[in-house]
């Protein structure tokens, strides 16, 4: 605009000097010849008609431009100038209408393009936090949220090292190009990888995050599944040969003397024994092997739970509180009984071995406003160090444990589609399972 003030100015100040100096050479004619002192006036009133005719002729496009410059500023493509009925202007014009329609285009398209990006973004299943240049969250989809536990409105536009979160600190970590995962409660897994794309020259980080739970657990379910069966085929077949030959060594221990008789015995039937044990502690390994899949059935599940808790209460040797919270509605789920029984009975059976004398043992069904049910105790917990490996494949915090309980369950529910967590909290520690409405 400043450009312009000037033009005009210059191009004003011009032509009045122009016609001033005429004019005041013209006055002279006056009273020498009045006839040319009055072409003169007629040739300065024409000369100032063309030169105004002319300041608009030129002005005009100046303006023009100016006009389509602001509209360009900003970002309205929509403004249009109509034909003048002058050749120059309405090339100018025309011009400029082709490459506003062409911008005006280009922006739909982008609008478009922006929409179908968020909308699939959102809709996406692996989770999707865009960045800024500050590294900085600018945007984390639906998916996001709920892996990391967290909302839009809590993260705001905050750099990702200032928020206290176990997943967001561990994402920190990695470098453009990298790839990690992560297991935050023993069951479920995901791979992060941090990536970039180039927006006006400045390339902009984000990160994708997929979850590989199921991936995983069919992996690990594969390869201990090959152990267990060829273990098992091992050893059933050495225990089976060696219990056949000392039991057969019994049969000639007739012919010793008392004493050396009973030692003899005692040291075979120890052995057999031991054998037998070996037999059984391989059973409970097969037993991960041979899951079978499950055949739904409706049920009651308050039958179960107060069935195999009559069981659990009569052969504990603690002085426990139980309680019952149940809802008052029947609570029927299509399980596979048996299955669903060997899942209770291994979270009560763990439930009771953390609790200490004169613990407590909540079941608590729920109908609203998501049908679950929730196992706690008040026993030792889950220590942070363990958190991340309570569901690992022949993990156990005990001495004599097996790991096999928590992998059994954690079979049964992934197989039944169920959604289920383990955690401590507020002093208690609860396995809660979710079922379907």
């Amino acid at each position: 605009m400043k450009k312009l003030f000037n033009i005009r100015t210059k191009y004003i100040l011009f032509i009045t000097l122009i016609h001033v100096i005429l004019l005041l050479v013209s006055i002279p004619l006056l009273e020498t010849n009045k006839w040319y002192f009055t072409g003169v006036e007629l040739f300065i009133l024409v000369s100032v008609i063309l030169s105004i005719h002319l300041y608009n002729s030129l002005i005009r496009p100046l303006n023009l431009i100016s006009d389509g410059i602001e509209a360009i500023k900003i970002k309205d493509f929509n403004t249009k100038f109509v034909n003048v009925g002058q050749l120059e202007m309405d090339n100018l014009i025309d011009v400029y209408n082709q490459m506003i329609e062409t911008l005006r285009l280009r922006q739909v398209s982008m609008e478009k393009q922006n929409y179908f990006l968020e909308q699939l973004i959102n809709a996406s299943p692996s989770g999707i936090i865009i960045l800024n240049l500050d590294n900085k969250i600018k945007s984390l989809n639906p998916r996001a949220q709920q892996i990391i536990g967290i909302t839009k409105q809590q993260v705001g536009n905050t750099a990702i090292s200032k928020i206290e979160n176990i997943f967001l600190n561990q994402i920190n970590k990695l470098e453009p190009g990298e790839s990690t995962t992560i297991k935050l409660d023993g069951l479920k897994a995901y791979k992060c990888q941090k990536s970039h794309f180039f927006n006006r020259g400045f390339p902009h980080h984000f990160i994708i995050i997929e979850e590989l739970t199921k991936e995983i657990f069919k992996s690990e379910k594969n390869a201990y599944e090959r152990i267990i069966r060829m273990m098992s085929h091992e050893i059933n077949n050495s225990v089976g040969a060696i219990n056949s030959i000392l039991n057969s060594v019994l049969e000639f221990t007739s012919g010793l003397e008392n004493e050396e008789k009973e030692d003899y015995e005692n040291a075979l039937k120890v052995a057999v024994k031991r054998n037998e044990r070996l037999n059984k502690f391989m059973a409970n390994f097969a037993d991960l092997a041979r899951l079978p899949k499950p055949k739904l059935k409706k049920q009651n599940l308050h039958e179960i739970l107060k069935s195999i808790q009559t069981l659990m209460a009569s052969n504990s040797n603690k002085n426990i509180t139980w309680t019952m919270n149940f809802t008052d509605k029947s609570f029927d789920i299509l399980v596979d009984v048996q299955q669903m029984e060997m899942v209770i009975l291994n979270i009560l059976k763990n439930a009771i071995e953390a609790v200490k004398n004169n613990g407590t043992i909540e079941i608590i069904t729920q109908n609203a406003p998501i049908r679950k049910l929730i196992i706690r105790d008040n026993g030792c917990g889950i220590n942070q160090e363990n958190k991340t490996k309570i569901f690992t494949p022949f993990f156990s915090t005990k001495n004599k444990g097996q790991g096999i309980g928590l992998t059994l369950t954690r079979d049964i529910l992934m197989n039944h589609d169920l959604i289920f967590s383990l955690e401590s909290k507020n002093g208690f520690t609860e396995f809660c399972i979710k079922f379907p409405d």
